[in-house]
């Protein structure tokens, strides 16, 4: 039996279309008509009907089709394993990381970790926090970081840093010896306040800011990094977690505001698996000596 029969069928199921199947795979018409001949005749039975113009499954190929679509999955992951090996890869490490942790938290640890584990394959979903611990639950990945606490009695999960939540607002063009302090309460007269960009500590900030401003405009953004530019034109002002406008502050194009009447929360991340996963306890180790 020749795999392209597989691989033509599996399409030609798809499309229950010869000449459209042929248009996917860039053969001829006659070429699937001939290699679908080859594998009725192969496996003794007939896979399609045809129906007008139309060709369809017969009952024996509905039954096929699964163990067809094995074939071409177990044919796949044994080139991937081939691939691996050839590349010096015998252990894996899946990843699933939210976006501010792929994006400030993650990329010098991995170049390390990379450096140090030359014979660990790794892949990297980013994944919104609330997604992550499903990911594990799934088995679908190792082990997530994640800006969310996962409360699933059969994940263990374990606070791996804080980062500081300070107000962002854009600069004012004056330099540091000639500004006038900047207030909370001025600022929130003139600009729109950027709510919910990180998924944990927004719920008590509102609830202390609606008390005392009960009149500021908001307007919901939910990634951080929009909300950054949004700051850098003038768009408002928000409560970030320092570690994400680190940058932008050094550079002076956003600035901090000193908030002494509240009490600002922090920004965990979290490291999230099952706890029997061994690479995803080896990387936490890792990772461990970097916080």
């Amino acid at each position: 039996m020749d795999l392209k029969w597989i691989h033509t069928f599996v399409h030609a199921a798809a499309q229950e279309n010869f000449r459209r199947t042929a248009e996917e795979l860039y053969i001829s018409q006659p070429t699937v008509t001939i290699q679908m001949k080859q594998l009725e005749q192969y496996l003794g039975c007939q896979l399609f009907a045809r129906v007008g113009r139309r060709v369809q499954l017969t009952e024996e190929g509905r039954r096929f089709l699964p163990h067809a679509k094995h074939l071409l999955d177990v044919h796949q992951e044994g080139l991937q394993d081939l691939l691996r090996f050839k590349q010096g890869f015998s252990r894996s490490l899946n990843l699933a990381v939210s976006p501010l942790v792929a994006a400030y938290l993650i990329p010098h640890v991995l170049s390390q970790y990379v450096a140090a584990n030359p014979d660990v394959e790794i892949q990297v979903q980013v994944l919104e926090s609330k997604h992550i611990a499903d990911a594990v639950l799934q088995n679908q990945v190792d082990l997530g970081l994640s800006r969310m606490w996962a409360s699933d009695d059969r994940l263990s999960c374990e606070v791996m840093g804080e980062d500081q939540v300070i107000l962002v607002a854009p600069h004012d063009g004056y330099d540091n010896e000639g500004a006038a302090p900047l207030d909370l309460e001025e600022l929130l007269a003139r600009h729109m306040l950027l709510t919910y960009n990180h998924p944990e500590y927004w719920e008590p900030v509102m609830q202390d800011l609606q008390m005392r401003y009960p009149y500021m405009r908001t307007m919901l953004v939910t990634q951080v990094h929009v909300t950054k530019r949004f700051i850098e034109e003038g768009l408002g002002i928000s409560f970030l977690p320092e570690i994400t406008v680190r940058r932008e502050r050094m550079e002076g194009r956003l600035l901090q505001v000193d908030c002494p009447e509240m009490n600002l929360p922090t920004a965990r991340t979290y490291a999230i698996m099952k706890r029997d996963v061994t690479e995803g306890r080896l990387f936490l180790d890792f990772f461990r000596t970097f916080m």
